[in-house]
């Protein structure tokens, strides 16, 4: 079987007896390598500390008068970010507990840290998964992805890979003009999807949602492995063409454009944002979802606003699905 997103980890982890990852220091050193906290150069004694004692022993304590000592405050704030990350995660036992816990008490961490756990969680979800449709589109929701249309079908390029090629434009337009940028780089599918596998942690494929219905079909595979890996709970996610008889009994916004515009019919006002994706979830079990809903589907939405950006928010299917009581399998 083909490796994938080795970057994520993934093997510095172990399974328990659940198929669930368990912290391991060696994943804990991965994290303490990040350039967000390896000291630079100039950084004060403190914290050279702190990130060599870590570095000998990552589940060290360190005392909050130990931070406040580290002379930058920014510093401080990447420190503190990390232990809280590092002592939620070992509390809660396993990294999808720990994540499930975090969204719940609206821990505030920053976004890389949170796609750090989100691709960890994916990585398990889809091991074995020999379909590169369904791993491209599960990588919308640990990376942000730009949108734009083309010929009429909206096409996805990872945000951070534009942000590069934006960059390399501006300081050299020539060379930019050579390399051909984002237009260069190949939309998975039509027979290339073998070549995603060399270049899985590079994200340099360009997602044809809108053009490929086996697009559209990966993005509903990976939404049903996250949920079924997260909450225990068998469902059918299918993607849909028509929206014409649409009940929103339910909905849950994959993304804050989706939330938006399911807000927006609920309540009958004009669409704030582009609809750009609506797929149907049905639960396998009628009995695992709340009496008011049973046996009706809940409408996954994904909005595309004005700046381009598709965010989505998989912590919103945590939240938003109508479970009989909530719970993390």
């Amino acid at each position: 079987m083909p490796e994938f997103w080795v970057a994520s980890g993934h093997h510095l982890a172990r399974l328990d007896r659940a198929g669930r990852m368990v912290v391991t220091d060696e994943l804990l050193l991965a994290w303490l390598a990040r350039p967000e906290i390896v000291p630079p150069p100039e950084a004060c004694a403190t914290e050279r500390a702190v990130h060599a004692r870590l570095r000998a022993a990552p589940r060290s304590a360190v005392p909050s008068l130990e931070l406040a000592a580290m002379k930058d405050p920014d510093a401080r704030e990447n420190w503190q970010f990390f232990l809280t990350l590092r002592d939620r995660l070992l509390q809660a036992g396993t990294i999808e507990e720990g994540y499930a816990a975090i969204m719940r008490e609206g821990l505030r961490l920053p976004v890389v840290f949170l796609s750090q756990l989100v691709q960890l969680i994916l990585r398990n979800a889809l091991d074995g998964c020999d379909d590169p449709q369904v791993l491209r589109a599960a990588e919308c929701l640990f990376r942000p992805q730009r949108a734009h249309v083309k010929d009429g079908m909206v096409l996805m390029a990872d945000e951070e890979l534009v942000a590069l090629f934006e960059a390399d434009m501006h300081a050299s337009p020539l060379m930019a003009m050579f390399s051909g940028g984002i237009d260069s780089l190949d939309v998975l599918g039509g027979g290339n999807e073998w070549t995603y596998w060399s270049r899985s942690d590079a994200h340099t494929m360009i997602y044809n949602f809108g053009g490929d219905p086996e697009a559209r079909r990966g993005m509903a595979k990976a939404l049903e492995a996250f949920i079924r890996h997260m909450l225990g709970v068998e469902v059918s996610v299918s993607p849909q063409t028509r929206v014409d008889d649409v009940d929103l009994r339910w909905y849950v916004g994959l993304d804050p454009n989706g939330t938006a515009i399911g807000d927006a019919l609920w309540h009958g006002r004009p669409l704030p944002a582009s609809l750009i994706g609506v797929f149907r979830l049905d639960f396998a079990d009628p009995s695992k979802t709340r009496e008011d809903v049973a046996g009706h589907p809940v409408w996954l939405l994904l909005g595309l606003g004005q700046d381009g950006a598709v965010r989505i928010k998989p912590q919103n299917l945590l939240a938003g699905l109508p479970l009989a009581e909530p719970h993390l399998h």
